[in-house]
């Protein structure tokens, strides 16, 4: 088959993508020959409903999708005990085997045109987990806006979950690779966190943070 007739193909079976049975196999149907991993953004912009693989896992009853979403394969959304929703702005792109989940009253927000590569987890529990508008987030970050407790009176496994307020990150930030960020934190508008950090207190506007814990070097104003 031709590259024209491929791209046909996609486009066909694209205006029937959704999150209906049918649509997860019109969805499934269209990447047959379409481009592999990130490359497969294009075909959200096919369709309102955007590109959601059939591979993805939506295990979650209170999913609110912008237009044009992204959602690789074996990305899962999960909820558990109590969990709140789960809000993607326009055209947001999740990588694979990414993992977001809620419980016990947290919930998470993506904003339009934010990027999220592959293996990261964000897990609101107890609070909620807030991304502004077209953030990069790089491969392996993890959100945790929570903890264990830790009395030496009982296992830390039966510990119950404690948290110092939820996890917001700024319009335009960039995490690199491995970024860990906890709970109570506030990373600024276009806030550069360098790889490997580990975050536990606020990044301002513009700033420049790195290393464990993740301490201020400068403000991009300053560049």
């Amino acid at each position: 088959m031709t590259n024209y007739y491929k791209r046909r193909w996609t486009r066909l079976w694209m205006q029937y993508a959704g999150l209906s049975v049918f649509g997860r196999f019109a969805t499934r149907m269209a990447a047959v020959f379409a481009p592999p991993y990130k490359a497969r953004r294009s075909l959200a912009m096919m369709n309102p409903l955007g590109y959601i693989d059939h591979n993805a896992v939506l295990w979650h009853p209170e999913i609110e999708f912008g237009s044009h979403v992204f959602i690789e394969e074996r990305v899962i959304i999960n909820r558990m005990k109590d969990g709140g929703p789960v809000k993607f702005g326009d055209k947001v792109s999740i990588l694979r085997d990414t993992i977001i989940e809620t419980g016990d009253a947290g919930s998470v927000s993506i904003g339009d045109e934010t990027y999220i590569h592959p293996y990261c987890q964000l897990s609101a529990y107890r609070e909620n987990i807030e991304i502004g508008r077209q953030v990069l987030i790089a491969m392996r970050c993890a959100f945790y806006p929570y903890d264990h407790g830790v009395s030496p009176a009982h296992p830390i496994r039966t510990q119950p979950l404690v948290s110092k307020g939820p996890i917001l990150i700024g319009d335009n930030a960039w995490l690199g690779t491995g970024v860990i960020v906890l709970a109570g934190v506030e990373i600024g508008e276009g806030a550069v966190i360098g790889a490997g950090s580990v975050v536990t207190k606020n990044v301002p506007k513009n700033g420049i943070a790195n290393g464990v814990p993740a301490r201020l070097i400068r403000s991009r104003t300053d560049l």
